[in-house]
């Protein structure tokens, strides 16, 4: 057999490779965080009597999706955007006492692995807040996909508890004025990037 025929049967035998390989880029989407459609919301309990709720206004970053391999997630969150729904409290959040703006100005999930559980996914990654990185799992919802002409849009949703003091954050936690134990309430929506 000549070089020339090896060389178009080896060309032909790694076609289907290259092809295969193509398409597992291709499968990989990103979409940008939609901050006026996402919502990062926190509760504590409040004096051992009521549950108190605030939220994070500005969030940004990018899901990636792999229908096979599942999502990945880089998110952002702007601690000066906490919002309590009263000004001197929301200040008193920024201070050194709880999230300390100053110091630290973002809040950060990076995840690592993902793994399908039924429709939705349990997603392992780094949550990083005050200063502190702690490795989290978390159950994260598909809540869905769709293109209402307004980009091609994608939804998850998860809740999950981590105690404020593994995080350095102990203002009340002694005296038990302020509840150590914080449910996160987190929903992204994301628009696919261009």
């Amino acid at each position: 057999m000549s070089i020339r025929a090896t060389t178009a049967l080896l060309l032909l035998a790694l076609a289907p490779l290259a092809m295969a390989s193509k398409s597992n880029i291709a499968a990989k989407e990103t979409f940008n965080i939609d901050s006026v459609h996402s919502t990062a919301i926190f509760r504590v309990q409040h004096l051992g009597a009521g549950n108190f709720y605030g939220r994070f206004n500005e969030l940004e970053g990018t899901i990636d999706w792999d229908a096979e391999g599942g999502p990945s997630f880089d998110v952002s969150i702007n601690i000066e955007s906490v919002d309590s729904g009263n000004e001197a409290l929301d200040k008193h959040l920024k201070n050194a006492d709880f999230f300390d703006a100053k110091q630290f100005p973002t809040m950060t999930f990076q995840s690592t692995s993902a793994k399908k559980m039924g429709d939705d996914w349990k997603v392992m990654g780094e949550m990083n807040m005050h200063g502190v990185t702690k490795a989290v799992e978390v159950d994260m919802e598909f809540v869905g996909r769709a293109d209402f002409g307004r980009g091609d849009r994608i939804g998850f949703e998860t809740s999950f508890t981590v105690k404020r003091s593994d995080f350095g954050m102990n203002w009340g936690v002694e005296k038990g004025s302020l509840g150590d134990t914080t449910k996160i309430i987190v929903s992204l929506e994301g628009i696919k990037a261009e």
